[in-house]
């Protein structure tokens, strides 16, 4: 029984047949085969990063249709090229946003304060007795 592959590993076997620069890559050592099928899902055939590896870019209309329809990709791409201190401003902003609407939806429900249960203070936590 031989299982069949998702169609994206597919178009990158095709890929990789077309661009045999990729296979000398990875028998380097200079990177990985996950790590070069992340950087074609992601970022696709016509990216910049596979001109330095001397593939050839094809393209093709059916290949910019699809990379627009796959919204994931995408946003995924656009993170990865983000600057890191820039993501964590974003998220920083977003975390006061959230703190600021929770402030606002905590005052229109109408909590009643609660009431302190009354403390027992004792003079002397500790009763010694002098001998």
């Amino acid at each position: 029984m031989s299982k069949s592959l998702h169609p994206s590993v597919i178009k990158f076997k095709e890929f990789v047949k077309n661009n045999p620069a990729l296979i000398k890559e990875v028998r380097n050592g200079n990177s990985t085969w996950q790590e070069l099928y992340e950087d074609w899902y992601l970022l696709g055939e016509e990216d910049n990063r596979w001109e330095t590896n001397g593939v050839k870019t094809s393209p093709s209309a059916e290949k910019t249709d699809e990379k627009k329809g796959d919204w994931m990709s995408t946003i995924l791409g656009t993170v990865q090229k983000m600057d890191p201190d820039q993501i964590q401003h974003y998220i920083n902003n977003l975390s006061q946003a959230l703190g600021a609407i929770q402030g606002v939806i905590s005052q229109f429900q109408g909590s009643q304060p609660k009431q302190a249960a009354p403390r027992i203070e004792h003079k002397h936590p500790f009763s010694f007795r002098k001998d």
